[in-house]
């Protein structure tokens, strides 16, 4: 299918759309917004709780740990 017939094909998808929040995602996307998933909010809440709370490494730190499977 080439790219004319997808956006046609989408064109006519949209028009029959009737989930509101799929439009709000499509306009999300339209307006280059990023969309995250749940899992993916709740993975960088997470990160930042463990940042609030000290539970970090250094760079130098990690990259150490793990220099055997880096190859380094």
């Amino acid at each position: 299918m080439n790219s004319y017939a997808q956006k046609l094909d989408i064109i006519h998808w949209i028009t029959e759309l009737q989930d509101v929040s799929v439009l709000e995602q499509i306009n999300l996307i339209k307006e280059n917004t990023p969309v995250l998933s749940i899992l993916e909010e709740k993975s960088i809440e997470e990160g930042l709780d463990h940042f609030r709370q000290g539970k970090v490494r250094s760079h130098l730190q990690v990259k150490k740990r793990y220099e055997k499977w880096l190859g380094n």
